[in-house]
């Protein structure tokens, strides 16, 4: 198992981070555009809650791929985790956590994921899957404070 943690600050209150962060629209527009990730299933649209799914399409490592997660754990303004029910990796948890810092807020991201096809699989995720992840979870947190911190989003 691969745990990959980031931490973003975002000059904005901790409800605005929170809510923009478990906004569907919003995440798929602000991973990486290559990928050409969009919603397909569950919630498609604007915020999600306790219990709600939400499956995406996107292309990674050249193939075009589904993956459906739960919300199951849900703290207003500050925590909640999305859960691979299913999907390429053996496992996938993905831990939201938002705190206040001097007017601002810390977003950190904590994603633990295993893959499959045992030994090949924990060498897939040591080698490649890991610094991938990485660099995702990079990415779309800097897209989202610029996002946030632009007043790019629409209050739902």
């Amino acid at each position: 198992m691969i745990i990959v943690r980031t931490e973003v600050e975002i000059d904005a209150p901790i409800r605005v981070c929170f809510d923009c962060a478990r906004d569907i629209g919003l995440h798929t527009r602000t991973v990486w555009k290559h990928t050409k990730e969009s919603a397909v299933g569950g919630v498609t649209d604007g915020p999600i809650g306790l219990g709600e799914t939400v499956t995406f399409e996107a292309t990674h490592f050249l193939v075009r791929q589904r993956l459906t997660s739960q919300i199951t754990e849900y703290r207003e303004p500050c925590w909640f985790v999305d859960e691979m029910r299913r999907g390429a990796f053996k496992s996938l948890r993905h831990e939201h956590e938002f705190q206040e810092a001097k007017e601002r807020t810390l977003m950190t991201d904590t994603l633990l994921f295993e893959a499959p096809f045992g030994v090949i699989g924990t060498v897939t995720e040591r080698l490649v899957l890991g610094r991938y992840m990485r660099k995702f979870l990079e990415h779309r947190n800097l897209e989202l404070k610029r996002v946030i911190e632009h007043g790019e989003y629409r209050v739902v």
